[in-house]
């Protein structure tokens, strides 16, 4: 389903149709029930920067590099029985990296609205969110709006958000029943540091999720740059490609690999426990800038005995 949110909350993208009835005939495939968000320039509706036509298509129609169908990526679209449904959240991600910070507050409750509504038609079904960017702050900002056990889990790839605002939202009842998966990498230092200056932060001197993630039982960072964590997470099964260059935004949903990981996070809750995953992997990332600053590798076609032996 492709959901917008509207003035008076979230609405069916591209018809007048009531949202409540339409939801309650896709809840009627079991499974689990995955909201995903797009982060900045986005918005409904907005020609090529139309999450509907991009990420958040089952056949994306850009010609964009970076449209990936998302849907698709986590299991949607595929007719299996127990496939559940999936919502691409589109909210207006344009204008001003300001205004866009501002409306992700407001996108985020009608993101909780929309989530009451799904609880409300499936009480029992897990509701799990997948965002990027600026769309972890609307995942964010909907668990003020939210109830105990709302949310089941959140995935934030390259989150766009302060570690005091998860801090305040993490002591409600939803944030503290929700579990949240931080992902990130050092290629995305240069926006974490672009985010730090251009917006004031909460406290001064916070920082961005990728430094400052809340470390609580129901919190958990990867770091899928790591050499360590992508050795640990193909020894489970998830072979993850290493990065393939210094600054990206974007891989954390485009490295090759990656969904097979979210995927099983939200499709097998219960066959990857954070506190399994958080036992397996490093306990810290590496430094910030670490990835930029590294020296590059001097390759040649002779080992360092062929070279010797050289006249």
């Amino acid at each position: 389903m492709q959901i917008a949110a509207g003035p008076a909350g979230p609405e069916l993208y591209g018809t007048q149709q009531p949202l409540g009835p339409a939801l309650t005939e896709a809840l009627r495939k079991p499974g689990p029930v995955m909201i995903m968000l797009h982060g900045f320039t986005f918005a409904p509706g907005h020609g090529k920067d139309c999450p509907f036509r991009h990420i958040l298509s089952l056949d994306p129609q850009s010609r964009c590099w970076k449209a990936l169908s998302w849907p698709r990526e986590m299991g949607f679209g595929q007719d299996h029985e127990d496939e559940g449904l999936g919502i691409g959240f589109g909210w207006s991600a344009r204008g001003s990296i300001w205004r866009a910070y501002r409306a992700a507050a407001t996108a985020g409750r009608a993101l909780a609205a929309l989530v009451d509504q799904v609880r409300c038609a499936a009480p029992d079904r897990p509701v799990h969110l997948l965002a990027h960017s600026l769309g972890a702050r609307v995942a964010l900002s909907a668990l003020p709006h939210l109830p105990q056990g709302a949310i089941g889990r959140m995935i934030l790839l390259h989150p766009a958000e302060f570690g005091g605002v998860a801090a305040q939202v993490l002591e409600t009842p939803a944030g503290r029943s929700a579990e949240v998966i931080n992902i990130t990498s050092r290629e995305n230092d240069l926006f974490d540091f672009l985010l730090e200056r251009f917006i004031a932060p909460p406290a001064r001197g916070d920082a961005a999720l990728a430094q400052a993630m809340p470390r609580h039982p129901n919190t958990l960072t990867f770091q899928i740059d790591q050499t360590e964590t992508l050795r640990v997470l193909g020894e489970i099964g998830f072979g993850i490609a290493p990065p393939g260059g210094r600054i990206c935004h974007w891989s954390a949903y485009l490295r090759p690999g990656v969904f097979d990981l979210y995927r099983a996070l939200l499709r097998q809750p219960r066959s990857y426990p954070l506190a399994r995953l958080r036992a397996l992997l490093p306990d810290r990332p590496d430094p910030r800038w670490s990835r930029m600053l590294r020296l590059p590798e001097l390759r040649t076609g002779l080992s360092t005995r062929q070279r010797a032996a050289q006249p």
